[in-house]
């Protein structure tokens, strides 16, 4: 994909090129902002662009190069991810070998470490040597949605782009006019991303709104001291159930301030959530969003996922 087929990151994207073009780029940069924004995407496609035979200050898609990159072939292009939970060091010093040679075959030596904040205190401080003085003909891009996990050195040492959503009904007009998606989906793919266009498109071809209604229907009509139905996979499963029951309650609370019908997530129940507006208080409300949220965050440690949903379920249930 090259720049000018990205959408909605028109600010970083225009940096990105404006370096290209006056032959600035080289060193660290750090790609930030919240997960669904196409900040991996859009690394790949500035390997692209640098290293593209054509030198159009973009990616072509067509050349040899590019092709390769875009395989995950390239010998001058590197990946870097967690092994198993963390970065280790044995990678940062994989990254030092190869970016004190000379480009293979293209112009820049690329390295692209996604999810940086995995980096333990031994890479990190490796990574951080390497900065201090990087090679002219490399680039290194580390992305992150936790910059606050990542060594503060590290950080002064990168070029920061931010990325952030777009706004909601813009995002939802372009699911529609681009992409084809009907309306009551759109809405919700819009405002349940949060304006976050990758993890929209994730979303849309995955029967969404029938998952989401099933989660719904689920808890609402249940009367035990349970989570039902909460499938148990993998944790970020139960993370995004769980966040799908959030914005239910959500709804809710805007619903009794009074906000207009138009910020619902879940408009396509807007009679059901009419019905239930007088058995939560403000207090309940604030009580049971608290709960899920902290229950969100366990799902990131060392916690018996069963034990805890079970203890969710008979906490909300108070209300």
């Amino acid at each position: 994909m090259s720049f000018d087929a990205i959408k909605g990151q028109d600010r970083p994207v225009e940096l990105l090129k404006d370096y290209i073009r006056q032959s600035s780029l080289g060193g660290g940069y750090l790609f930030v902002g919240p997960q669904g924004l196409g900040k991996r995407l859009i690394a790949v496609t500035l390997a692209k662009a640098v290293n593209c035979l054509n030198q159009t200050l973009d990616s072509c898609d067509t050349c040899a190069s590019c092709a390769k990159i875009e395989a995950g072939q390239h010998p001058d292009v590197h990946m870097i991810e967690a092994s198993g939970s963390e970065i280790k060091i044995e990678q940062i010093r994989e990254l030092k070998k190869y970016i004190s040679l000379k480009p293979y075959e293209g112009r820049t030596n690329v390295f692209i470490i996604d999810n940086a904040h995995n980096l333990n205190a031994e890479s990190s401080n490796a990574l951080l040597k390497i900065l201090e003085e990087p090679p002219g003909n490399s680039l290194i891009i580390l992305i992150t949605d936790k910059t606050s996990l990542i060594f503060s050195t590290i950080v002064s040492r990168c070029k920061i782009l931010k990325f952030s959503g777009l706004a909601r009904l813009k995002l939802k007009a372009m699911l529609k006019k681009d992409y084809r998606i009907n309306e009551q989906l759109a809405h919700f793919l819009a405002y349940f991303s949060e304006g976050r266009i990758g993890f929209a498109l994730e979303l849309k071809d995955k029967d969404i709104l029938d998952k989401k209604n099933r989660i719904i229907d689920s808890f609402t009509q249940s009367q035990k001291s349970r989570m039902p139905n909460i499938a148990l996979q993998n944790r970020e499963e139960v993370k995004d159930q769980l966040n799908i029951l959030a914005t239910w309650f959500r709804d809710i609370y805007l619903i009794k301030t009074g906000m207009p019908y138009s910020e619902v997530i879940n408009l396509d129940r807007k009679d059901d959530l009419l019905r239930l507006i007088h058995r939560f208080s403000f207090s309940e409300l604030d009580r049971i969003f608290n709960l899920l949220s902290e229950s969100v965050s366990y799902l990131d440690q060392n916690i018996n996922v069963r034990l805890m949903l079970h203890n969710l379920g008979a906490q909300l249930w108070k209300a």
